[in-house]
C-alpha cells in the first residue's frame, strides 16, 4: 500500500484525507438517519392518547422533545395548543426547519467531496504529465522518471473516481432519506394540528 502511495506522488495525500473524511461521514449518517431514531413508529398515537388523557404537561413536553426529531416537532406544536391554528403551525414549521438542518448535517461536506475528488484526480494527472514531459532530455527519456509520471497520472485519476462514486451514491441516498423523513414529520404534525383543533378524531 505504501508503495502505491509513493508511486502516486504527493497529490494522493489530499485524496487519502478526503476518503477518510467521507468514510467517517457515511458511517455517522448511517447511524443517525434511521427511521426508528428519526420518526419512531406509533409516537403520534402515544402523543394523542396522552393529550386526551392528561392534556399538555411539562413532563409530556420534555419527554417528547428528548425522544426524537419527530418528538421535537410535535412538542413544539403542543406547546402552542391553546394558540390559534396558524400560530401552532408556525411553531411546528420553525422547529421543523431546525430539525431539517440537523438531518442534513454533513451532507454538504459529503457532496463537496464527491464533486472535488475527480477534479483533484485530474490535477494529479496533470502533475503526472508534467513529470512525463520533464523526463524528456536531448539524449532521450529517463525511464524511471517517465514511469513515475505515468504512475502519478493514473493512480490519482483512478483514486479520485474511486472516492467520488460511493460518495455521490451515499450523498444522494442520505439526502433522499432526509427528505422522506421531513415529509413524514410534516404529515404527522399536520394530523396533530387537526386533532388539537377538533378537525380530526
Amino acid at each position: 500500500m505504501f508503495a502505491i502511495i509513493q508511486a502516486a506522488g504527493w497529490p494522493i495525500w489530499f485524496l487519502l484525507l478526503v476518503s477518510v473524511i467521507a468514510v467517517a461521514l457515511i458511517i455517522e449518517r448511517s447511524i443517525v438517519l434511521r427511521q426508528a431514531k428519526i420518526v419512531p413508529s406509533g409516537l403520534l398515537d402515544k402523543v394523542v392518547d396522552a393529550y386526551r388523557k392528561q392534556g399538555v404537561t411539562p413532563q409530556l413536553l420534555d419527554s417528547l422533545y428528548q425522544d426524537s426529531p419527530l418528538g421535537r416537532v410535535l412538542a413544539s406544536g403542543l406547546r402552542n395548543h391553546k394558540a390559534p391554528r396558524q400560530v401552532m403551525k408556525e411553531a411546528i414549521e420553525d422547529e421543523g426547519r431546525a430539525v431539517t438542518h440537523d438531518l442534513e448535517r454533513f451532507l454538504t461536506t459529503l457532496g463537496t467531496i464527491a464533486a472535488i475528488s475527480p477534479l483533484w484526480g485530474l490535477f494529479g494527472t496533470i502533475v503526472g504529465m508534467i513529470e512525463i514531459f520533464g523526463s524528456q532530455n536531448p539524449t532521450g527519456a529517463n525511464p524511471a522518471q517517465l514511469a513515475h509520471g505515468i504512475s502519478i497520472a493514473l493512480y490519482n485519476a483512478g483514486f479520485g473516481i474511486l472516492i467520488a462514486v460511493p460518495a455521490t451514491i451515499f450523498f444522494r441516498h442520505f439526502r433522499g432519506k432526509a427528505e422522506s423523513f421531513v415529509m413524514e414529520m410534516e404529515r404527522q404534525a399536520s394530523l396533530l394540528v387537526d386533532m388539537v383543533h377538533g378537525e380530526r378524531r
